[in-house]
């Protein structure tokens, strides 16, 4: 029986959408506006991390740098001097050092570089790399095309070079970069290979470098306090933390550090600056949620509403359905049927849109596609919560009239 008043509920308030249909699409567009924007920038928000994790899982989660300490307060120059890290005692790291993964010496020889091949040039924004054999395996760089630095490249100091995809794009749009020459700095390289695409993370433009062996950087674009980092990646990411502790003590003997001083060089793991980069995301999500939340309230005030007048205009219909025995908790369950119905509507428009908008944004920022089913589920709780909450007092009202003057009612 009551499966039956509940199913007759359902219909007369599908039936009751229907006729009404330029209302219902009216408020479930605003319901839907405001599901978009929790959903799309959510969505987005998601494959930004997603992105991210990505990006660092091809480093390696079993890698970790030591470098030189960044501190932000300033010091004497003795102290600056001490805490660089020398081409010496980087070199010796990577001799000493006995472990069964991969140590890489690496120097950022500059930021600013405009890379020329005949008439094509970059903007002078490109990071040239001085790397050793290991540098591409440690730093998850494969190549696309050509070869990577032979043993000879590296002892014979010879300008090769290795560019990114980027660059490549830049600067051989008709022509094979392999074999083809490109000048820095006025100093001319050949190119050996091209690094396949790894996209940027945060902005730090992955495929927009070129990378030359350690001993070429250190002879065109070596400073007197340049400093140099380390690669160590280990064989197992379990192994991680052990490794960190034997290198730090390492490190701290070449670097002749007394038991009494703390570190003067920084250890930072590939994860954690992943970690630090997501938590970077949580502002756009709390952003998002106060925007999708105020417009949803907007959408529940405004349903509320449109309720509260559909009970106005349906009071004689109220009046015959209980003249015909229909209880006060029967209308009460068929407005709020109604409100529920009508968000439902509006939220799945909102989620569709949400997830095309979020995930467009993400593909136009090189980032990962989604499908946020945390955030589908929500939306459909939440816009329930919102047709109840909205639906609530104009069914209770509907519920409350009598009967007699609702039949009188014109």
């Amino acid at each position: 029986m009551r499966k039956q008043v509940l199913k007759e509920n359902i219909s007369v308030a599908i039936s009751s959408i229907k006729s009404q249909t330029l209302r219902t699409v009216l408020t479930a567009m605003i319901i839907a506006i405001g599901i978009t924007a929790l959903i799309g920038i959510l969505t987005a928000v998601d494959a930004i991390k997603a992105s991210i994790q990505s990006e660092f899982t091809n480093m390696g989660a079993n890698t970790f740098v030591i470098q030189q300490y960044r501190s932000r307060a300033k010091t004497k120059n003795e102290d600056n001097e001490k805490k660089r890290i020398t081409y010496f005692e980087a070199k010796k790291f990577k001799e000493e050092f006995k472990t069964d993964g991969v140590v890489s010496i690496f120097l950022r020889a500059s930021f600013n570089s405009t890379i020329k091949h005949k008439s094509e040039k970059t903007n002078p924004n490109v990071t040239v790399m001085g790397v050793d054999e290991n540098y591409t395996k440690t730093a998850g760089y494969s190549i696309e095309k050509g070869r990577d630095f032979s043993n000879s490249d590296l002892s014979g100091n010879r300008r090769t070079v290795l560019i990114g995809s980027e660059i490549n794009t830049t600067l051989f749009k008709n022509v094979e970069a392999i074999g083809n020459s490109i000048s820095v700095n006025g100093v001319r390289y050949k190119v050996a290979g091209v690094l396949k695409e790894k996209g940027s993370s945060s902005g730090m433009g992955g495929d927009r470098l070129i990378m030359v062996p350690l001993g070429v950087a250190r002879q065109y674009f070596g400073k007197a306090d340049e400093t140099y980092t380390l690669n160590i990646m280990t064989p197992k990411a379990e192994n991680l933390i052990p490794t960190i502790e034997e290198a730090t003590g390492k490190f701290r003997q070449i670097r002749k550090i007394p038991l009494s001083k703390s570190d003067d060089f920084e250890i930072r793991r590939s994860d954690s600056l992943a970690s630090k980069l997501i938590e970077s995301t949580r502002d756009a999500e709390i952003v998002a949620a106060v925007i999708g939340l105020i417009t949803l309230l907007g959408a529940a005030i405004g349903l509320m509403n449109i309720m509260l007048v559909s009970v106005t205009e349906r009071t004689h219909e109220i009046g015959v359905r209980k003249a015909l025995g229909a209880s006060p908790q029967t209308i009460k369950i068929q407005f709020l049927t109604e409100a529920v119905v009508i968000c439902q509507l509006g939220g799945i428009a909102g989620i569709v849109l949400g997830i095309l908008v979020g995930n467009i944004t993400s593909i136009l920022i090189d980032g990962a596609f989604v499908i946020p089913w945390l955030w589908i589920i929500g939306g459909f709780l939440l816009c329930f919560f919102v047709g109840v909450l909205s639906g609530y007092y104009p069914s209770v009202k509907a519920a409350k009239l009598d009967p007699i003057e609702a039949l009188r009612y014109e």
